[in-house]
């Protein structure tokens, strides 16, 4: 049967799409063969149609039992043959195992899909090693690599295991691979001699869009999820805790909205995910787990409450946004602290794991701070030169919408190559930067770096600065990153060519995401503040000072600035509705609101505002409950610690858990903790110190007491003091 008849056949095409055809002729003629193709290329097509073309039974390694579950499902329905592709995993019983291979005796199965824990049973290599195979087909190949975003220990294996099988052809299939993945896959799985498909990666139909993740992100996302109503979307997020969390805040505001993670029961998140392939629901939150092999086309926006841990993770899950070429939306939330978190979390593994898992976070926050094109960051990434000015997509993200300042670099990028050259091409991006700026450590003294006359010769720049020239140095070409000894970067032709003779180098000034201490409950939400009434803001500020006056309290004590941000964006015109608002609990409404809602009444009034009252973000109650909690049992005087671990919290997020408590009104007495740490002397000095400040933030209280205080004391403290000037 001809290719084209044998599509139309079995799929019902007309045409293949992109490298389809080329990939499945390959196939066909017995080559080992690798495929890079990203989500929605059509990958599965490369190796279910030469499966049902050739004799035999191809067998199709796959990571999830979602994933094959749907496959199965879908060439099931291509033909009148029940038995033409199965399932051979752990969620099988004794009979079923039985009735797959009796299909596949029979010659009626061409497609078995298994996971590589099945594949490694004796009983199974035992049965398939007397049966024709066709080829073996490796789905999700980068979780060979250690270097992939999703490494699985037994992919190592599969090699020796399909050389017990038979000698067929290996066919290594993946939708996110950089040079340093392929390369590890091409290896590992023996297949260097292999013919290598690559498509572009590049989805001309996806909007890239990071902002700066604040306190209120729920009422952000829900902000974002209402201009979107009735379209399908994905909120990805690292934990579990946080994917039920976020599901229920949007459930109560009104989003259909249902929550998937591993720790859900396989009926339920079977339930879930039929219920948003079936539109029941709009939205799914979810972890990882959730989204490979779903075959959703109409998804329109993808959401990151957490950054990713690696830039191939957010190309799959946004790549989940627009299969079928419509609108796609990928919103990432990013601040500095979630990156911190997950070096915290490597840095109980393995040396190597550590080194590879932080390369790989650097390059998110390459992309995330980046103030040049994301699609070409996110395409140079992946070894694709994207033209910013002409490409498909050229004008969809956020940087080149809203484009930033540039500056003239020449002399600054001819310091950089000159400095990779001269410490001969040996160090990543962290000590070049540390030999520009003059900073000493272990690495340097060995090579005596900090001898050379050119150690510290941009130290007149920050940091900061020359990270981000690295960065667009290395997109532009002038270094590149050296595969092997991942991240050490060397100097190429062109960045030569340029120290003898530098031209014009226009630098993008990236985002500077603040790092700073928040430890204030709210910090300043930018995205808030942006659209909020600026009038109004100034007369809300006013107020604030001579209510604080009134009451012999600091201004921030009243109502903190983006409580007054929020304001100024809802008029809230009574004290229930200023209880809704950012930072606002009941105990803030009532005892310093009627002013402020009598301000904004006539403001309202005398300005025809229309109020957007429906905009209220309603809380879950989950934290009313330990509210209550850490109320009850701290006026039962029982020890901090104790309370913590009674409700699985670490000491710094039961804290946290008292200022959200304090900061919206409420009163709490912990003097008897306190007692225990400070003297009645040094109380007073910090109750002094946060009674004259400007500002409550615990970095200026430690710099302001040099020492003295540690940030611990100087946290409960301010609790102290919030809950009885304030509340």
């Amino acid at each position: 049967m001809d290719l084209h008849e044998a599509l139309k056949k079995y799929f019902g095409f007309d045409k293949f799409k992109g490298l389809q055809e080329d990939v499945v002729k390959s196939i066909l003629k017995g080559n080992d063969t690798f495929v890079i193709m990203p989500t929605g290329g059509g990958k599965s097509l490369c190796y279910q149609l030469p499966a049902l073309m050739k004799e035999g039974t191809a067998i199709v390694v796959s990571p999830l039992i979602a994933l094959m579950k749907n496959q199965v499902d879908a060439i099931r329905g291509i033909s009148s043959e029940y038995g033409i592709a199965h399932v051979l995993n752990s969620s099988l019983n004794k009979t079923d195992v039985a009735q797959v291979k009796s299909d596949i005796e029979k010659g009626i199965t061409k497609l078995l899909y298994v996971a590589p824990e099945s594949l490694i049973k004796e009983e199974y290599i035992d049965f398939l090693q007397k049966q024709t195979i066709s080829f073996v087909a490796i789905d999700e190949a980068h979780c060979i690599s250690e270097w992939g975003h999703d490494f699985r220990p037994e992919y190592r294996n599969l090699k020796n295991i399909i050389e017990k099988i038979d000698d067929v052809p290996i066919i290594g299939l993946t939708a996110t691979a950089t040079e340093k993945v392929q390369e590890d896959i091409l290896k590992t799985l023996g297949m260097s001699k292999a013919k290598t498909f690559k498509a572009s990666f590049n989805r001309p139909n996806l909007f890239y869009d990071v902002r700066p993740k604040t306190k209120n992100i729920n009422g952000d996302i829900i902000r974002f999820i209402r201009q979107h109503a009735n379209k399908s979307g994905i909120i990805y997020c690292l934990s579990r805790k946080k994917v039920e969390e976020i599901a229920q805040v949007l459930q109560v505001n009104g989003v259909k909205a249902v929550p998937y993670h591993a720790g859900l029961d396989s009926k339920t998140r079977v339930k879930h995910q039929d219920m948003f392939l079936m539109e029941d629901v709009d939205v799914v939150v979810a972890t990882i787990a959730f989204g490979m092999g779903i075959d959703k086309p109409d998804v329109r926006f993808v959401i990151h409450h957490d950054i990713p841990k690696s830039l191939e993770s957010y190309y799959q899950e946004t790549g989940r946004a627009g299969r079928d070429g419509g609108e796609g939306y990928c919103l990432a939330y990013y601040a500095y602290k979630d990156i911190e978190k997950l070096e915290k979390f490597l840095s109980g593994k393995p040396i190597a794991e550590q080194e590879i898992g932080n390369a790989l976070l650097q390059e998110v926050v390459g992309y995330a701070e980046t103030s040049m094109s994301r699609r070409k960051y996110l395409l140079h990434y992946f070894g694709e030169d994207f033209d910013e000015v002409n490409g498909l997509g050229a004008n969809m993200d956020d940087n080149v919408v809203n484009p930033k300042k540039k500056h003239e670099a020449n002399k600054d990028l001819k310091i950089l190559l000159e400095v990779v050259k001269k410490t001969n091409q040996k160090y990543k991006a962290k000590e070049l930067v540390n030999t520009l700026i003059g900073k000493v450590n272990a690495l340097l003294k060995s090579h005596k770096t900090d001898n050379q006359p050119f150690f510290g010769c941009g130290k007149n720049q920050t940091d900061k600065y020359w990270m981000a020239l690295i960065r667009q140095a290395l997109v532009a070409g002038f270094i590149r990153k050296e595969i092997e000894e991942y991240g050490v970067i060397k100097i190429t032709e062109k960045g030569l060519k340029y120290i003898e003779n530098p031209t014009s180098f226009m630098m993008t000034e990236d985002h500077i995401y603040d790092e700073n201490d928040d430890s204030s409950i709210i910090t300043n939400t930018k995205s808030n503040s942006a659209a909020a009434d600026e009038v109004l803001v100034k007369l809300l500020k006013n107020l604030q000072k001579s209510v604080a006056k009134k009451n012999g309290v600091p201004p921030y004590a009243v109502f903190q600035e983006p409580s007054l941000d929020d304001m100024a964006l809802k008029y809230p015109i009574t004290i229930d509705e200023l209880k809704n608002i950012y930072g606002v609990g009941e105990g803030k409404a009532k005892k310093f609101g009627k002013p402020f809602v009598e301000l904004i009444s006539k403001y309202v009034k005398e300005n025809d505002i229309l109020r957007p009252d429906d905009f209220v973000v309603k809380s879950t109650g989950v934290n009313s409950g330990l509210k209550l909690y850490i109320i009850q049992n701290t006026d039962r005087k029982i020890p901090l610690m104790d309370i913590a671990k009674s409700k699985g919290l670490k000491f710094d997020e039961l804290i946290e858990e008292m200022q959200r408590i304090v900061y919206s009104g409420t009163k709490l007495n912990i003097d008897y903790c306190i007692n225990e740490m400070l003297d009645e002397e040094q109380q007073e000095e910090i109750f002094d110190y946060f009674m004259e400040s400007e500002s409550d933030k615990i970095q200026d209280a430690m710099d302001e007491f040099d020492g003295d205080y540690d940030d611990e004391e100087l946290r409960l403290m301010r609790i102290k003091f919030i809950s009885q000037v304030a509340n």
